[in-house]
């Protein structure tokens, strides 16, 4: 493995200046400027004061003539000193206190010096001295040293201390910021770390173990791939996979972020590209992995109307002629990944540049139990769980959510002093992240809490009642996040979907609102959601799948996005038709979801009943009170075989105080609530 940078011991370092450096030079020539130079106070004065002083106060007890500046200083009496100098601490016996005067040359003050001595105003020694220039040598010359120092230190600042994306500073703006990772990496991730993703593994490990070992590809005429692309939902590990590939490769590994390319200057997204590819050149073998390149990855010319940001395309066209220009890049090999391939540049997806396009998938089954034995490596479960169940109770999510599943038990376990996390932990775990945080606290009235089991159970009656509607797991009227209520089903994953399929789950939607209406007699704001949701979906069968009978295999969807979005691909008459055929398959499934409530409108009473009692209802209550459902599937047969899936005592007991208290706390306060708040109906 190729050392980091600074890691070489042969390789000299460069020399750095420190800012304490500078403070210390400039105490140490204030401490020599203090002991060099005598510990005396000195006064200037005229030739006639100096003169007054010898002749007139007697106050000057020694005289030094320096020849070669033509001056004088006269060392004063004490009592003189403490006249000429008050407050100066003249008190203390280590100030000397002296006078200096100009005199008109040596020759003539010696005459004059006699002259005091004759008339007996002077009495002291005389010396004749030349000055020393060494303390005046040091006061002209420090602050040009110390301005020098200052500026070879501000300058190594904003170059950013010499350093490819070293300080950052102004002149390291077009530097490379890629880390550099090696086999010392505290945080090493490898193979055995990525559960699942098997077909993207055998891909990327292809890379890797090209890179070990060459000759094996290279002897059959193969060359190395020069890129490739991970592409996949939010979530999937396509990061996990390239910090993989920095653990196991024994090259260097450039880390690297779409968005560290983009800066305020222009010109600086370019340079960092060249600046990273000449790293990786000096480096190779090696891998540099681009994180989000979407960000500078975006297609060129999009939204033309708009203006495009040159500075990116400038980056992006750097970023191409890099990967496969004239220049040779034998060695390099570049990973990159994104969840927006569609509006990726097409010149940077063809072949030559990144040649394999790794889809990096929502995890299947499979997949999900590998991931959920990963995370639970370190956490203390009980020995009855069952990782299989886990798994089938989490369709959909990706390998982030099954983390954050993870995490979020062992924390409720903890929470309720428990020594081990047990299968009740994940399925609150599951239920929190789903729906959120039960608020038990939030008051509803008893005709909002009715109004909300009249909904629940309308879902539960109807999806029971539909072929191909998600088999009911449970259904609670406790709030949870922003819903007032909420229900969990076990949906069968499908590769393809039916037509019916997507009509039975927007029946199975608009039940709870058409249960509102039938029972009550009214409807509510906590349809909200659902009605969403079946708009989307429907819409999504007329516009996009070409599911409709007025407008029957068309489909202007756009999957390379590369449309403008300012106009529809459609004109107003066609629009109108659309939105007729929406508002149909809504109409027709609302009437559909009436008459199953109506044909069932005992049991959607005796569901009722339940749900207000315990505020929960499962699958096996539903059972009991319509009997088993004619069409079986395999979620089917888990939910039936499985008794872990049932309400246990525990439940129940949990469920029953919990109704208690919702009791006590409704009859003592009768306020209305805010019911503006959608009702959720999640499907997990």
């Amino acid at each position: 493995m190729f050392p980091t940078p600074n890691s070489d011991p042969g390789k000299k370092r460069p020399f750095k200046i420190n800012l304490w450096w500078m403070y210390a030079i400039v105490l140490l020539f204030l401490l020599g400027i203090y002991y060099l130079d005598d510990n005396s106070v000195t006064r200037t004065v005229s030739y006639s004061d100096f003169e007054s002083y010898v002749v007139k106060d007697h106050g000057i007890r020694k005289i030094v003539v320096y020849t070669d500046k033509r001056m004088a200083e006269g060392f004063l009496t004490d009592s003189l000193a403490h006249e000429l100098f008050k407050g100066n601490g003249i008190g203390d016996t280590q100030i000397v206190a002296k006078v200096e005067t100009d005199i008109p040359s040596a020759d003539k003050f010696d005459s004059k010096i006699d002259e005091w001595r004759a008339s007996g105003a002077f009495t002291g020694d005389v010396k004749y001295e030349r000055s020393s220039q060494f303390s005046s040598f040091l006061w002209s010359l420090a602050p040009i040293v110390i301005l020098v120092i200052a500026w070879i230190w501000i300058m190594r600042r904003m170059s950013g201390g010499g350093g490819a994306g070293g300080g950052g500073g102004v002149f390291s703006v077009g530097k490379s910021k890629a880390m550099l990772f090696d086999k010392n990496n505290a945080n090493k991730v490898t193979f055995k770390d990525v559960a699942g993703l098997s077909e993207a593994k055998t891909e990327i490990e292809e890379i890797v173990e090209f890179l070990k070992n060459p000759k094996r590809y290279t002897d059959l005429g193969g060359k190395i791939p020069k890129g490739a692309l991970l592409v996949g939902p939010p979530g999937t590990g396509k990061t996990l996979l390239a910090k993989a590939v920095a653990g196991e490769a024994n090259v260097p590994f450039f880390s690297m972020s779409g968005s560290d390319f983009v800066e305020m200057f222009v010109g600086v997204g370019a340079s960092r590209v060249r600046d990273l590819f000449r790293q990786a050149k000096e480096k190779a073998p090696c891998i540099v992995f681009i994180d989000e390149i979407d960000a500078v990855g975006r297609a060129r010319g999009r939204n033309a109307n708009m203006g495009s940001n040159d500075e990116r395309e400038n980056t992006l066209n750097q970023l191409l002629t890099e990967m496969d220009g004239f220049g040779s890049n034998s060695g390099v090999i570049i990973l990159a990944a994104t969840n927006r391939a569609d509006i990726l540049d097409k010149a940077l997806m063809r072949a030559g540049r990144f040649d394999r396009q790794i889809y990096v998938d929502l995890p299947d089954l499979p997949d999900r139990v590998a991931i959920f034995k990963v995370h639970l490596r370190n956490i203390k479960t009980d020995s009855s769980l069952d990782i299989e169940l886990l798994a089938r109770q989490t369709p959909g999510f990706s390998g982030a959510d099954i983390a954050n599943v993870c995490n979020e038990a062992a924390l409720i376990a903890a929470r309720n002093n428990k020594s081990v996390v047990t299968k009740e932990d994940f399925s609150a775990a599951v239920d929190r992240i789903i729906g959120g945080l039960e608020k038990r606290s939030k008051i509803t009235t008893a005709e909002e809490k009715r109004s909300i089991a009249i909904h629940e159970a309308g879902h539960a009656t109807v999806s029971w009642h539909l072929r191909y509607a998600n088999p009911l797991v449970k259904v609670t009227i406790v709030p949870r996040g922003k819903a007032l209520g909420a229900a969990w089903y076990l949906p069968e994953e499908r590769q393809i979907t039916p037509s019916q399929v997507i009509l039975d789950e927007i029946c199975a939607t608009l039940g709870g609102r058409a249960a509102e209406e039938v029972f009550l007699g009214r409807i509510s704001t906590g349809a909200a959601n659902d009605l969403e949701r079946v708009t989307k979906q429907a819409y999504a069968m007329v516009v996009y799948y070409g599911m409709s009978d007025r407008l029957p295999n068309l489909s202007y969807y756009d999957s390379t996005g590369q449309d403008y979005g300012f106009t529809k691909p459609y004109s107003n008459e066609r629009a109108q038709i659309i939105d007729e055929e929406v508002s149909r398959i809504i109409t027709e499934q609302y009437e559909r979801a009436k008459e199953i409530l109506r044909k069932h409108a005992e049991g959607h009473a005796k569901l009722t009943e339940v749900l207000i009692t315990r505020e929960v209802i499962f699958t096996q209550d539903v059972i009991d009170i319509f009997g088993e459902r004619p069409w079986k599937s395999r979620t089917d047969e888990i939910l039936a075989e499985d008794p872990r899936l049932l309400p246990t005592a525990e439940d129940k007991e949990s469920s029953e105080n919990s109704e208690n208290s919702e009791s006590s706390e409704n009859a003592e306060n009768s306020e209305n609530a805010e019911n503006s708040e959608s009702s959720e109906n999640p499907n997990s």
